[in-house]
């Protein structure tokens, strides 16, 4: 499938931990064709980068054709991750990284790297907590996910 067959959509993702580790949200928005679609969970236990991570595979996989996509977060962890090679990196040295550790999260990575597969993303770094209304939708909504399963 060319490129220019492939469907435009927006994801925008957002993960929240109270506490770090603590219970985790995560939240995800599909924009497509003026329609939109907001996914969103909860972990008992996890970090802020993993609900991070979640985020973006839970919307990602909500897709069921190959798309052009421009997936938003305000996770610098996850966009520099593509933007600036370091997944290609981890890959080659066996998940670790440049000084030569294991890599946090090789299961969620792994995860990641099958859901972009076969679409044509662009990851692009949005500031958080600032005047990005997609961003600012998905960060509530992650906080009400720990919220509504903490009961605080």
């Amino acid at each position: 499938m060319t490129k220019a067959n492939k469907p435009a959509v927006t994801i925008y993702t957002d993960g929240a931990c109270s506490g770090n580790p603590g219970p985790g949200g995560w939240a995800a928005i599909l924009a497509a064709g003026g329609q939109a679609k907001e996914l969103s969970g909860f972990e008992p236990h996890t970090t802020n980068n993993r609900m991070e991570l979640t985020a973006a595979i839970e919307g990602l996989e909500a897709l069921n054709r190959p798309c052009q996509v421009n997936l938003y977060s305000d996770s610098a962890y996850l966009v520099s991750a593509f933007n600036k090679g370091w997944i290609d990196k981890w890959q080659k040295n066996g998940w670790k990284n440049a000084a030569g550790h294991a890599v946090s999260n090789p299961d969620l990575w792994r995860r990641l790297l099958q859901a972009v597969d076969g679409h044509d993303i662009a990851f692009v770094k949005v500031k958080g907590h600032a005047d990005d209304e997609m961003n600012n939708r998905c960060d509530k909504m992650a906080v009400n996910e720990i919220r509504k399963n903490t009961n605080g």
